[in-house]
């Protein structure tokens, strides 16, 4: 080892396993090492799913640099295991960043008075197509919920249905039938609106091949290219990667998503999109905030950031005409379904509800069962995560 190697500060970062979420990072810390030789910064991964679950203090123990998902925040302020990125990086640079916000994601890491994350990525469940099966099959692109029917009545509809997800769609129905969920002390949402929600869910489910119960949005993306089973995906997590050309075997095209409910308005999905965040037991601090600032800027990330397949947060990239043509404009498509999504509760006990009301969901759209109990089920778990 050279004398300059054994000087040179090494931090280390986790994030998910996908292109969109590994890749651009890894990067990104290959050229940040190359304008700063003193430095190297390491990524490991883990699932999708993991990223989702694991609890961020056992990570924020182990590594620098964090990769989040917004609904942590509340747990993170209270608990301190992350810092405040107020205290560590501009106020010019975090004002940027909030007055190019793509919809709510950089308020999505705002808790308690500070910023805890930079939204590195934005994402939410957005419509997905392949045009050629569509055109096989006689039918043209759906409009409505109306139409969405139909068309999964023909089989050519998968939709992401494993706990997680289904948590995420019956949101976004509650939504469309007029009520926000977990707006409320002591139930999810009204009966009423939740009966309903979960009936459409139900009639969309009962159309849809079983494999979808066990699928998240990266399964059905493969799905839909690997195969020609799929025609359409009305709502799953947008992924800019599978309308890049020669990403998969068959490129996809996005849509913002069907109209429904009442007023007849385009569904408002959940925010998604992960926050770039700086463990509290990091020894470079200042280091980090550098990577961050770096990863954040609005040139890098509407330029090489989507090179290397990332999904960038800020809002110059995501109307970038150069970054539009790389994916057949998957940004200007989608970003009006970014711009209205949903944002999750972050209070400190919200990850216990989230974590556990999936399931019995599912279920019920797997098997039947009382809407209603169901209901009463929800609004237990959600008591109890309201009391942290």
């Amino acid at each position: 080892m050279s004398s300059s190697d054994s000087k040179k500060i090494t931090l280390h970062g986790m994030t998910w396993d996908h292109t969109r979420g590994y890749t651009p990072l890894v990067a990104a810390a290959q050229r940040f090492e190359e304008l700063n030789p003193n430095i190297s910064i390491r990524w490991d991964k883990r699932s999708l799913q993991a990223f989702a679950d694991h609890p961020i203090d056992d990570l924020a123990a182990r590594y620098d640099l964090l990769v989040i998902d917004h609904p942590w925040t509340g747990f993170a302020a209270k608990e301190k295991v992350i810092l405040p990125l107020d205290e560590h990086l501009p106020r010019e640079f975090l004002q940027d960043q909030a007055d190019n916000a793509v919809g709510e994601s950089h308020n999505s890491y705002h808790y308690d008075g500070q910023q805890w994350a930079l939204a590195l990525d934005a994402a939410t469940p957005v419509a997905s197509l392949r045009p050629d099966l569509l055109q096989k099959a006689g039918v043209d692109e759906p409009k409505t919920w109306e139409d969405l029917m139909s068309l999964a009545e023909r089989g050519l509809v998968a939709v992401p249905s494993i706990p997680q997800d289904t948590l995420m769609n019956f949101y976004m129905l509650c939504s469309a039938m007029g009520e926000d969920p977990c707006t409320r002390e002591e139930e999810v949402v009204s009966n009423s609106v939740g009966v309903e929600a979960l009936a459409m869910l139900k009639a969309l489910s009962d159309q849809l091949d079983r494999r979808c119960f066990d699928w998240n949005p990266i399964k059905v993306y493969e799905a839909m290219t690997l195969t020609d089973d799929f025609a359409y995906c009305p709502f799953a997590y947008g992924y800019a990667n599978y309308a890049q050309p020669g990403y998969a075997r068959k490129t996809l095209e996005f849509r913002d998503t069907v109209t429904a409910g009442p007023n007849g308005e385009h569904l408002k999905t959940t925010l998604g999109g992960t926050g770039l965040a700086i463990s509290a037991h990091t020894r470079h601090p200042e280091i980090a905030a550098q990577f961050v600032a770096f990863t954040g800027d609005p040139d890098f990330q509407a330029s090489f950031y989507i090179q290397y397949g990332g999904q960038p947060g800020h809002r110059r990239a995501w109307i970038n005409e150069t970054a539009n043509r790389m994916t057949n404009n998957y940004f200007v498509n989608t970003l009006p379904t970014l711009d209205r999504a949903f944002l999750r509760p972050r209070y400190h006990g919200h990850m216990y509800f989230q974590d556990n009301a999936g399931a019995p969901i599912r279920d019920y759209l797997m098997h039947g069962g009382d809407a209603q109990a169901l209901l009463q089920d929800l609004n237990k778990l959600y008591i109890k995560s309201r009391q942290g």
